[in-house]
């Protein structure tokens, strides 16, 4: 809970010195790079199932379980939250 109430407490500020035209810090986000082929197989997907299921073409997929290409921006960091809890992902795009 202590978490959660620093985490809101920073954005107030924020937003207040944003509000009083001062710029404040800016927190940036790096996703961490993340095997998406090992990411695939521990979630028991086919690569058209994982990629129809969290929204990414099956071609990409492939590019990225090769190594052609790696994923980036928002992709990235929706593997990541797949990652972490794909259950969660699932049913949040289910809704």
């Amino acid at each position: 809970m202590k978490i959660a109430f620093e985490s809101i407490r920073r954005g107030l500020r924020e937003a207040i010195a944003h509000a009083e035209g001062r710029l404040p810090e800016a927190h940036v986000f790096h996703p961490r790079p993340v095997d998406v082929k090992a990411l695939r197989a521990s979630v028991g997907m086919t690569q058209e199932e994982f990629a129809s299921r969290f929204g990414f073409s099956t071609a990409t997929l492939r590019h990225w379980e090769r190594g052609d290409r790696a994923p980036h921006g928002a992709a990235l960091t929706l593997l990541n939250v797949i990652k972490h809890n794909p259950v969660a992902v699932i049913e949040a795009l289910a809704a």
